[in-house]
């Protein structure tokens, strides 16, 4: 069964979020540290009035494609001040449908 990381960057007063750098620069960054693992990506950007800024989904085969990625994670975690000031919150999944 497939399994999933989503990052979701809260959108509220005083946030600011940078996609031209998100998905120019740390996109490049999640492909080279974790895309050996992945089995695909998908980065919904929120509408004006929606409560996140963007979410993105990473798809693994299975916990131990997702684990191994994640224990590369700290340059991609490291990037998140160069284009948002929104915390992000994380969830670990699985794809049902």
């Amino acid at each position: 069964m497939s399994v999933t990381v989503q990052v979701a960057y809260p959108r509220a007063e005083g946030t600011t979020f940078d996609f031209d750098y998100y998905l120019g620069q740390h996109f490049a960054l999640v492909g080279e540290h974790f895309g050996p693992h992945m089995e695909g990506t998908m980065v919904t950007r929120g509408a004006e009035d929606a409560p996140f800024h963007a979410i993105a989904t990473l798809i693994f085969a299975d916990d131990a494609a997702r684990s191994a990625a994640l224990a590369n994670s700290a340059p991609v975690v490291g990037d998140i001040p160069n284009f948002t000031n929104s915390p992000a919150q994380i969830q670990l999944g699985e794809v049902i449908g």
